[in-house]
């Protein structure tokens, strides 16, 4: 069975939206406090590993880190609302920087504003 995953390239599709997302993450002021570590490599690859296994490749997220609990991971960090456009803004970014057909950036696009609504936290910083 073909996955999402499979479809849209794998690793290296998204591997490339998450290097073209934290690009402009590092240079966010918005967003940039949301990230602790000095060092956004652990995070990209923490968010690469994540959306492979989500749209059907490997486990290795869950195998390394357990089931994904999301909102968990995210509660010690106020994500208002400006913070989640700033995350889809830097998300579009990479999406648009590797080639899917509209379907396929349709349907990622559609997880990726969902996932952003959920996240939200607080209404302020």
């Amino acid at each position: 069975m073909t996955t999402f995953y499979d479809e849209i390239g794998g690793m290296g599709t998204i591997k490339a939206i998450v290097d073209r997302f934290y690009e402009g993450v590092a240079t966010d002021e918005a967003l940039r406090s949301l990230y602790p570590e000095e060092d956004l490599g652990p995070a990209a690859e923490r968010l690469t590993l994540f959306l492979a296994q989500y749209w059907g490749g490997p486990t290795t997220y869950s195998e390394t880190r357990g089931h994904p609990r999301l909102r968990m991971r995210h509660a010690p960090f106020a994500v208002t609302p400006e913070a989640k456009e700033h995350w889809l803004r830097h998300f579009k970014a990479g999406l648009d920087s590797v080639e899917l057909t509209p379907e396929q950036y349709a349907q990622f696009w559609d997880y990726a504003t969902h996932a952003a609504q959920f996240m939200v936290n607080s209404l302020e910083a």
